[in-house]
């Protein structure tokens, strides 16, 4: 059973990677710099291995900035290593149109600029550093999953369309059939002509890899228990040793934010599995002509996302239990075959082969947030990515290595700090209500 980040607030120290078709598949692990041992000075210091901090130190060091970045397990062990693979311009969980309500047109337009920078930002870290991640070309398709739905697939087409100049389209289900796939809940799909699937951990190991190859300390095995404030320097204490640095920045998203005050009480960590089958034989990808590169969710609330990988396994992946108790565990894996095989019906015998969880950062306002604690200008932090992390993470990173080199680009939206959420003792009762509400509005006609 895998902790609660609401209830240990310890991610443990040195754990292996979650049991996943990922960490099964991406060869031997480059090395890193250890456990830290003894007490060391840094100019900033940076708070978690994934895609975050990764791309952050990367960014820093190759600016000739000395860092220090602490991890508690493995480079990747969070949700950068273990997530749903998929890569395109988006940026949380709102609907586009909701963007341009909420903000008005330009910044909107803004936003959706900062979206399509964060994908490039993960296009140039894989050509940069020459990231062997499997990354296949393809579009994203949004799913309607049942017919009510293809009115809202439509209103969206014409926001980003008419108000992005975006490059989609709307498919009905023929054209569903015909080039993607044969099956149930496709009603029409909203289509996006660029996005990418990735090996997470491959990523993962291949930010690493840049980051220390630029002069980046990265030290695994090196939970950071306590942060000190003295003047100007913050002290940085692990099991090991100490990190002196004069700016901070954490990394850490759904993985022990509730320890520090500035991040406390603001994010909710939401649980979310991923299924992947034994790969299709040739007469169940024939009959279900699953021959589709393409990312794809569907529009429910608590939506389905899933892909064909490179060697015809199905991935697919949607929110889990409240807790990960074995036993919720169990049966959310055979209800999410059960969805594989609803919405597939040429997949009757379609079998797993892996099952994992990991938690998403969920945020009030649906919205990532890449900002300075309020008490602290020393302290920094870019987390809640609401499910969008591999682009998001990434660009978040990078942003922040900007604004503490001198040149701060990050969008006055993200740039807020994170809001509190109210009666946050009680966040998994409102969790459990919520998603009883979601569940019925997902199958209404």
């Amino acid at each position: 059973m895998e902790f609660d980040p609401l209830k240990t607030r310890d991610p443990g120290r040195g754990l292996a990677h979650a049991p996943s078709y990922w960490a099964a598949t991406a060869g031997e692990a480059p090395g890193d710099d250890g456990p830290l041992d003894g007490d060391i000075e840094a100019d900033v210091a940076v708070v978690g291995g994934g895609y975050t901090g990764l791309s952050c130190a990367y960014h820093l060091a190759k600016a000739g900035v000395k860092v220090a970045l602490l991890e508690a397990n493995r480079p990747g062990w969070g949700c950068s290593g273990r997530n749903g693979s998929f890569s395109h311009g988006s940026l949380g969980r709102l609907a586009y149109g909701d963007w341009v309500k909420r903000w008005g047109v330009d910044a909107a337009r803004a936003l959706h600029g900062e979206a399509a920078a964060g994908y490039a930002t993960v296009r140039e870290l894989i050509a940069e550093g020459n990231i062997a991640c499997d990354v296949t070309e393809g579009g994203y398709m949004k799913i309607a999953h049942r017919e009510s739905r293809i009115d809202w697939l439509r209103d969206e087409l014409a926001v980003l369309r008419d108000t992005f100049g975006a490059n989609v389209e709307l498919l009905d289900r023929d054209a569903i059939a015909a080039d993607h796939f044969r099956g149930n809940e496709a009603f029409a799909a909203l289509r996006h002509a660029d996005a990418i699937g990735l090996h997470p951990l491959k990523y993962a190991q291949g930010l690493l890899r840049m980051a220390r190859k630029a002069g980046a300390a990265v030290h695994s095995e090196s939970p950071v228990g306590e942060i000190h404030r003295h003047g100007e320097v913050r002290v940085l204490v692990t099991p090991g040793g100490r990190v002196r640095a004069r700016e901070v920045v954490l990394a850490m998203n759904g993985y022990g934010t509730e320890q520090n005050r500035a991040t406390a009480g603001r994010l909710l960590p939401v649980l979310s599995n991923i299924v992947v089958t034994r790969p299709m034989t040739a007469n169940e990808k024939a009959e279900a002509n699953f021959v589709t590169s393409h990312m794809m969710s569907d529009t429910r609330k608590l939506l389905n996302y899933f892909r064909r990988l490179p060697d015809d396994r199905i991935l697919l992946g949607n929110r889990g239990p409240l807790r990960p108790t074995n036993t919720e565990m169990d049966a959310h894996r055979t209800e999410m075959l059960g969805t594989i095989r609803r919405k597939f019906p040429a997949l009757q015998a379609i079998t797993g082969d892996y099952f994992w969880g990991g938690w998403v950062a969920i945020t009030m306002d649906s919205m990532p947030h890449v900002a300075t604690a309020s008490d602290d200008a020393k302290l920094h932090y870019a987390m809640g990515y609401n499910g969008t992390g591999v682009s998001a993470a990434s660009h978040a990173g990078r942003r922040l290595a900007e604004r503490l080199t001198g040149e701060n680009k990050i969008h006055p939206v993200l740039s807020r700090p994170l809001p509190r959420i109210p009666f946050a003792a009680f966040r998994r009762l409102g969790q459990a209500a919520l998603f009883q509400w979601y569940r019925w509005r997902d199958e209404r006609d």
